[in-house]
């Protein structure tokens, strides 16, 4: 029996029927390179079963305590049957791009079984027609609920899925053994374990805030004189902060990340995820601009930081910061854009006066869980959501090696994430073997055209490389790439 982290239980709180808080990871296998030339669907069941001990995210499930009193528990499902979470269809002809990306949309919007482990495999064949993959390909759409899992966990859940070779081998090593299954467990004694921590919370919260005081005073400090001073970032209002449906839509577009790191030396100190960066405000700003709905002040992203210690890299659960970007979207020139942009995530990286997610973790570990369930669904109400972001983006590097399962090997790797009220656009960039793939999840009302968005950010990540190719320098000025917002229409 283990008790969710306050962390992983804000994905639970937070969650509505039009935002589901799962993750859906999705690989596309040749299985060409399997042994006989062909996987069938009792092939990867029968693998999936003999990974089951590489995760406890397999058997485990949720129980929910009356009325939120205290945070839920993860314990052993009795009844737990792998064949349950696995499912089997195929994609309805032309089995094209497009059709799969409608697949994989409508997968990634339905829930997941709240009372039984939170994941499934959906594997999906008939990939027959799609530019660029090999013939009689098959993907397998991993969904897992956010409270069990997030971007560095899911690197060594997959990998442990994974083989290095068509052999069999395992990706990450394990012991062979199984955890100890859970024994039986009494309401009872949870009720009590909950009215414990909840008549100790309020102490610990006094306790915890004056350990922390002189950070939330300088944090308090610095933020007063930033507004007094006019130095506040304004956050625009786009169509990406409008509410959501549960109509998600999902596309996505693959680079090299060997050109990634070419366009990297455009600019000194410059990192990979800067270019990311730069690369989506540059489809955000043609796609913008096609619209006339181009700001004049930069749109703001959201990136998750991984937070686990190197004393505990492979810690289960949910650990992570977050920092805010500003995209420079008002930037015409591609690599002034990603001067910029390299200015202020150094800028922000190295801020001593914010206050930390580590922080607010620590203290939110001794706030009741029904308070904080109440204090989720009031942030995320249209009356008091605060206006800090247009959108997600999140870069999430992976093995660089090739991978296989059933001796197929894996070919593409991508990733589609939970949306949030007022922000209805997702931009993960997972890396695999050389690829990444800028994989775009919105909604049909905020993003009807998502094929054309997907267009311009390979357009921004070609204008890049074309540079890079040139070898071209940054201008010296940035005053000089900044202008007003734009009323024409630029093609894709």
């Amino acid at each position: 029996m283990q008790q969710l982290s306050p962390q992983d239980a804000q994905f639970l709180y937070v969650e509505t029927g039009n935002n589901l808080t799962h993750v859906t990871g999705v690989t596309i296998y040749d299985p060409s390179t399997s042994p006989r030339g062909q996987v069938r669907f009792k092939d990867i069941i029968a693998h999936v079963k003999s990974r089951l001990h590489t995760s406890q995210i397999y058997r485990r499930k949720l129980v929910r305590l009356p009325f939120e009193i205290d945070h839920p528990y993860w314990i052993e499902d009795e009844y737990f049957d792998v064949e349950y979470h696995m499912l089997h269809g195929r994609l309805p002809e032309p089995g094209d791009w497009r059709q799969f990306c409608i697949h994989v949309a409508r997968y990634h919007s339905r829930p997941l079984n709240m009372q039984r482990p939170l994941w499934e495999m959906f594997v999906i064949e008939g990939l027959d027609r799609i530019d660029g993959l090999p013939p009689n390909c098959y993907a397998i759409a991993t969904k897992i609920h956010h409270a069990a899992i997030d971007g560095g966990s899911a690197i060594r859940f997959f990998g442990a899925i994974n083989d290095i070779d068509a052999l069999g081998t395992p990706a990450l090593p394990f012991d062979g053994t199984e955890p100890a299954p859970n024994g039986a467990i009494s309401k009872r004694a949870l009720l009590a374990r909950a009215i414990s921590r909840n008549v100790r919370s309020p102490a610990q919260i006094v306790r915890g805030v004056v350990r922390s005081a002189p950070q939330l005073l300088r944090a308090a400090t610095g933020a007063v004189r930033k507004l007094e001073s006019g130095g506040g970032s304004r956050v625009p209002h786009t169509r990406f902060n409008a509410d959501t449906s549960p109509h998600k839509m999902f596309d996505a577009t693959a680079v090299r990340v060997a050109d990634l790191k070419r366009i990297k030396k455009l600019v000194p100190n410059a990192t990979i995820n800067d270019v990311v960066l730069a690369i989506c405000g540059g489809g955000l700003r043609a796609y913008l601009q096609a619209h006339r709905e181009l700001p004049k002040d930069s749109l703001v992203a959201w990136v998750p930081i991984n937070a686990r210690t190197a004393d505990d890299p492979e810690a289960p659960g949910n650990h992570i910061a977050a920092m805010t970007a500003a995209l420079h979207t008002n930037i015409a020139d591609p690599v002034e854009r990603l001067v910029a942009i390299r200015d202020t995530t150094q800028r922000t990286k190295e801020a001593k006066a914010g206050l930390s997610a580590r922080l607010m973790t620590d203290l939110s570990q001794h706030v009741p869980a029904a308070t904080q369930l109440l204090a989720s669904r009031l942030v995320l109400s249209s009356a008091l959501r605060p206006h800090v972001c247009n959108l997600f983006i999140s870069n999430v590097p992976g093995p660089q090696i090739p991978l296989y399962m059933n001796g197929a090997k894996a070919i593409r790797t991508m990733g589609l994430a939970p949306l949030t009220a007022g922000m209805g656009l997702f931009i993960a960039t997972p890396s695999y073997n050389g690829e990444m793939t800028f994989n775009v999840v919105s909604t049909r009302e905020i993003l009807p055209d998502i094929a054309r968005f997907v267009a311009d950010l390979r357009a921004s990540f070609q204008s890049l490389l074309d540079r890079a190719s040139a070898g071209d320098p940054p201008r010296s000025h940035l005053a000089d790439a900044v202008t007003a917002p734009s009323t024409s229409k630029v093609s894709s």
